[in-house]
């Protein structure tokens, strides 16, 4: 009976020496949770940049394939024009005070304007 006791002692302090490491030692559940979470933050983040990656790949096969894209960017980053083209400059600042009416190129506008002054 002694002896069975002895077995059963050892065997209780060993499930429990388990458990505890099961659930508080290395490689335990707090880790493996982290591990999880860390793991879904990586790919979430691996989504994103392969998003990003298609993306930059489209840009360079439209930029090998064709023109358009080549005169679209120099357009838009560098302000290039086609030769007989006019350039308009197309300013959206509510600082800037319009031009007085003797100073607009309508004809019109500069005879009232004339028409004004006493």
């Amino acid at each position: 009976m002694r002896a069975l006791l002895v077995v059963l002692l050892v065997l209780a302090t060993l499930l429990a020496w388990l458990q505890y490491r099961l659930w508080f030692g290395v490689g335990g559940t707090e880790q493996v949770e982290e591990l999880r979470g860390r793991v879904e933050a990586q790919a979430r983040q691996n989504e994103g940049l392969e998003q990003r990656n298609a993306a930059l790949a489209a840009e360079v096969a439209d930029l090998k394939s064709g023109e358009a894209a080549i005169e679209e960017r120099a357009r838009g980053e560098l302000g290039m024009i086609k030769p007989g083209e006019t350039f308009y400059r197309v300013v959206d600042d509510a600082r800037i005070a319009p031009l007085p009416a003797e100073h607009a190129l309508d004809p019109d506008a500069q005879r009232r304007a004339q028409d004004q002054t006493p």
